[in-house]
């Protein structure tokens, strides 16, 4: 397994968890931001043993909890069909790892479309029989569309 596959899936068990407790827990976000560090710091020493030198784990953590009500709300608009609330914790995440990578990453060293293969990927290996076809539809229609705003921009830039 790759570091960087290794990564994604030290982050998607992560936010799982988190995503599990954070129902329970009430108050301000600073008290759920230090939850998700220690849940992090647990399963980098559980599962990854490079995983810790690299930042990437951190990275799309902090990521993903900085702009978790933007990557909600682009999930709500891309499967209108399925409340958020009822998509599933597994897939939820996966979703948040990957719109964050498309969206919202500074990292320019992660293609889109590897992005979108390691969402599948992790999906087929932690999500339910139609997991990866969901995570496919969703991430595949926000590139689309990203692509398609950037070839606009660049046709009325000319």
């Amino acid at each position: 397994m790759s570091n960087r596959h290794l990564s994604r899936s030290i982050t998607m068990q992560s936010l799982y968890e988190w995503d599990f407790q954070i129902s329970v827990l009430e108050g301000e976000d600073t008290k759920k931001k230090e939850k998700l560090d220690i849940i992090v710091k647990n399963n980098i020493k559980e599962y990854g043993v490079d995983a810790e030198k690299d930042d990437f784990v951190f990275d799309v953590i902090n990521g993903v909890f900085d702009n978790l009500k933007k990557i909600d709300e682009i999930i709500k608009r891309l499967a209108p069909e399925w409340p958020i609330e009822q998509v599933t914790i597994i897939d939820r995440n996966i979703l948040r790892i990957g719109i964050y990578e498309l969206v919202f990453s500074k990292r320019t060293d992660v293609p889109p479309r590897v992005a979108i293969n390691e969402a599948i990927e992790l999906a087929k290996s932690f999500g339910g029989n139609s997991s990866g076809k969901f995570i496919n539809g969703v991430l595949g229609s926000l590139y689309k569309e990203k692509t398609e705003k950037k070839e606009n921009a660049d046709k009325n830039k000319k």
